[in-house]
C-alpha cells in the first residue's frame, strides 16, 4: 500500500525510465511532485525501497532500478489506483464487548508506524484489537497502530507493539505522539517543542534527533497505551 505522493513519484520514475532509459534527477523528481526540497524526495525514495518497489545501485549516479510495480501501474490504460491521501481518516467508533475485567474496546488497528525513520502510516483498517476500556478514559476518539523500529525501545516500545492512540491536535513537551511530517510521512516519537520549532526525538541512541518548522509537523494524537503479544 502506497500513499498518493509515494504512487505518483514511482509512476514518474516508471514514465522517465521507460522513455530514457535512465532515472530522473531528484531535481526532476521534485519538480514533478511540486515539492519544495529534495528532502522530501530522499523521504519517498526510501519509503519506496523499503517497501521494496526499488533498489538503489552503490556508486552509481541515478542508479534507482524499479523492482516491482503496484497492481494497476503495470497496466499502461484504463486504471484506477489504489492509493491513500497523507492525512488519516477519521478512526471509526469503538465497539464494547464484555471482558473478564469489565469491558473492553474493540480499536481499529490502522495499520503500521515507524519508530525509526518516518514512513507512512497505513490508512486501512487491517484488524481490530480488543483494549480494556481504563486504558483509554472517558473521553475522545482512538485508534491503533503496529509499531515497525526500534526507535522506541528505551521508552518501552518494541518492535511489532501495538500502540494505542488517543485523537488530537497537540500535546505536551515529552509526550510520545504520531506525528505527520510535511504531510507525507508519519513516525511515533517523543515530541519537544522549542518556540517554532519541534524535534521529534528518538528513545534510541542510535536515531538522531529530527528537527523541523512548526509548520511542518502535525500532531495526530498522543500514546494512551500498549499491547505486547508474547
Amino acid at each position: 500500500m502506497l500513499t498518493k505522493k509515494q504512487y505518483d513519484l514511482l509512476a514518474f520514475i516508471k514514465k522517465r525510465m521507460d522513455r530514457d532509459g535512465i532515472p530522473p534527477s531528484f531535481d526532476e523528481m521534485k519538480d514533478a511532485l511540486d515539492l519544495r526540497s529534495k528532502s522530501g524526495i530522499h523521504r519517498l525514495i526510501t519509503a519506496l525501497e523499503e517497501r521494496g518497489f526499488i533498489r538503489r545501485l552503490a556508486h552509481r549516479a541515478r542508479a534507482i532500478e524499479i523492482v516491482r510495480l503496484p497492481e494497476g501501474l503495470a497496466q499502461e490504460d484504463g486504471f484506477a489506483p489504489r492509493v491513500i491521501d497523507g492525512g488519516r481518516d477519521r478512526a471509526p467508533e469503538a465497539d464494547l464487548r464484555p471482558a473478564a475485567d469489565g469491558y473492553a474496546i474493540e480499536l481499529p488497528v490502522m495499520g503500521r508506524i515507524a519508530a525509526g525513520t518516518p514512513i507512512s502510516a497505513i490508512q486501512e483498517i487491517s484488524h481490530n484489537v480488543a483494549v480494556p476500556a481504563g486504558m483509554l478514559g472517558s473521553s475522545g476518539k482512538h485508534f491503533a497502530l503496529e509499531v515497525k523500529g526500534d526507535s522506541m525501545i528505551e521508552a518501552g516500545i518494541n518492535n511489532g507493539d501495538i500502540v494505542v492512540i488517543r485523537e488530537q491536535p497537540d500535546a505536551s513537551n515529552g509526550d510520545i505522539v504520531v506525528a505527520l511530517v510535511e504531510d507525507e510521512e508519519a513516525t511515533l516519537k517523543r515530541l519537544r517543542k522549542n518556540g517554532s520549532a519541534i524535534a521529534l526525538e528518538a528513545a534510541n541512541p542510535a536515531y538522531e534527533t529530527r528537527v523541523y518548522r512548526d509548520d511542518q509537523v502535525k500532531v495526530q494524537g498522543r500514546l494512551v497505551g500498549l499491547i505486547r503479544t508474547y
